[in-house]
């Protein structure tokens, strides 16, 4: 079947596949990792921003090439997470560059493509190392373009460009010492091979043919990374300790001082460490460094914009922590829960009940697919049970459990109320099904009550709802309004209960008091002697009470 023209809906697919393609693989990806102190697991960070430049190809409409391909670029930018990440995003940017205006693609255009992406990737590196990724994307675009000199038939072009890229790949550990002392390929070069794989199966329709790189002794190579080789690599050896990355708006704020220049920007920050990666558009500019001086980092990028984003890891303390425990054997659990919960108080109930780690987060601070991943695998277990306790959250956890090797699988938890609930049907020795089951029905047996403050006048529900008023919510619904704190809580409570009501819990957030809640209680004792109320400290932001009725 020959392929002479690729048209936007085409190149959809095959982002899809290419990024199912790495999906499948992101735990062999990062099993690769072989650096002492890595800046996270290159396969998850690949693959969170593949998948974030393919959501971005799905919500754009545009018929045109140009136009999708920079969607891609776009999305990988804003979605790039760790050093992979922004060399992958720099990739396809180089890539979507090439193509710029153009409605459909032939085999020379695409051959292009892949050349403008290793140039734009090479100049956002300030010292290239060959053997990594930039290696592969390097000699698998020279092959394209060599072959576009032959055929016009855009399958035997990407045919090409992933054998090279494959030959490319086995050669890593032959340019960097430190694979070939471990046995394995560089990581970021095997996760850009998983995505032209998926490019090409999406072209002629076919599934990948598996490699022989999933074999014993390969296996046998990466248990030997896991275990500790890197015994000669000394804390003290470690020149600049912090791996700090920023994100820049251009333009934006009150600390702007100059116009950004790319060249004048990347020479400064190339003074203050090592590891650099400065990559930038019109509006953003993403920064990763590794340097002894992350403020120093920081107050230059605000001379430029507003910061975004900052992330800072004390990388001697990293590789410390892994020296202490490579001796150590990993206990993997057959069950592993994580919930989402904000306040020490709610973190101690639900370890209480069996959670195994508790994720700060909730509402107004919805942690990302990559925090709960992570959290996931700081438990290593064969199954994981995942309440996001918020429905802002389901999204990412869905994303997560999809991330993630082992089973998962999420409970819809919309509050903290019903996710403390759900565990009382968890039972680690059920399976997934079974316990996803049980813990889903323990939802229906709790109504769940916050109580809040008004951010603006508002008319809701029959409601008439002034700026700073309080508000009773139950299950979603605001049912109760006042300017009194107390009034309001007591109001809510007693909107939730039924004749069937048994128990009343009372969770105490930042803005609540004992005092209050001893009221509260003293109400419904000489009220409703039949229901048991309990308070507890949550420490809950935002929510100066959560109320569970069971």
């Amino acid at each position: 079947m020959d392929v002479n023209s690729l048209k936007a809906k085409k190149f959809r697919e095959m982002v899809t596949v290419g990024r199912q393609r790495l999906e499948e693989h992101t735990d062999y990806v990062n099993s690769l990792n072989v650096f002492p102190v890595p800046d996270g697991d290159t396969g998850t960070n690949m693959n969170l921003s593949f998948t974030s430049g393919s959501n971005a190809v799905k919500e754009s409409s545009s018929e045109k090439m140009g136009e999708v391909t920079q969607a891609l670029a776009r999305g990988l930018l804003m979605g790039a997470r760790g050093n992979s990440g922004v060399i992958l995003s720099q990739l396809f940017r180089g890539f979507a560059k090439a193509l710029e205006g153009k409605d459909e693609v032939n085999a020379a255009d695409l051959a292009q493509a892949f050349q403008g992406g290793v140039e734009t990737a090479y100049n956002a590196v300030m010292k290239p190392v060959e053997g990594t990724i930039l290696t592969v994307a390097r000699q698998s675009a020279k092959a394209g373009l060599k072959k576009a000199e032959e055929t016009d038939d855009i399958i035997e072009l990407m045919e090409t460009v992933l054998k090279a890229a494959k030959r490319s790949l086995k050669k890593t550990p032959d340019l960097l010492p430190i694979l070939k002392e471990v046995g394995v390929v560089d990581s970021g070069g095997q996760g850009l091979v998983y995505i032209y794989e998926g490019f090409l199966s999406s072209l002629t329709g076919e599934a990948p043919v598996e490699e022989e790189n999933h074999n014993l002794e390969e296996m046998v190579r990466v248990e030997h990374h896991r275990s500790g080789v890197h015994e000669s690599v000394n804390t003290q050896d470690i020149t600049y300790g912090y791996c700090t990355e920023i994100m820049v708006h251009i333009g934006e704020g009150e600390t702007v001082e100059q116009e950004f220049d790319y060249d004048e920007f990347r020479n400064y920050l190339n003074e203050l460490g090592d590891s650099l990666l400065v990559v930038a558009d019109e509006e953003i500019i993403k920064v990763h460094v590794h340097t002894e001086r992350p403020g120093e980092v920081m107050n230059y990028g605000q001379k430029f914009g507003s910061l975004m984003k900052i992330k800072v890891d004390n990388m001697r303390e990293q590789h410390s922590a892994l020296s202490e425990d490579k001796a150590k054997q990993v206990e993997v659990k057959d069950f592993a829960v994580v919930a989402i919960a904000a306040g020490e108080g709610l973190k101690e109930l639900f370890e209480s009940l069996g959670v195994d780690c508790v994720l700060q987060g909730g509402q107004t601070m919805n942690p990302s697919t990559e925090d709960i991943v992570k959290a996931m695998e700081s438990v290593p277990a064969k199954q994981y049970i995942v309440l996001p306790n918020n429905k802002n959250i389901f999204m990412a956890a869905e994303q997560a459990t999809k991330v993630i090797t082992a089973e998962a699988a999420v409970v819809p938890t919309r509050t903290i109320q019903q996710g403390l609930t759900a565990m009382l049907g968890y039972n680690p020795t059920q399976d997934l099904e079974a316990n996803s089951e049980a813990m889903t029905d323990e939802i229906e047996l709790v109504k769940s009550g916050q109580v809040t403050f008004a951010v603006r006048n508002t008319e809701l529900n029959g409601l008439s709802i002034k700026k700073d008023d309080y508000m009773g919510i139950i299950d979603g619904d605001i049912k109760v309004t006042a300017t009194e704190l107390f009034d309001v809580t007591l109001e809510t409570i007693k909107a939730m209960l039924d004749d069937e009501s048994e128990i009343v819990t009372v969770f105490i957030g930042e803005d609540g008091s004992v005092e209050e809640t001893d009221k509260l209680a003293g109400f419904m004792e000489q009220n409703y002697p039949d229901i048991e109320i309990e308070i507890h400290q949550g420490g809950q932001p935002v929510y100066p009470y959560l109320i569970s009725v069971e």
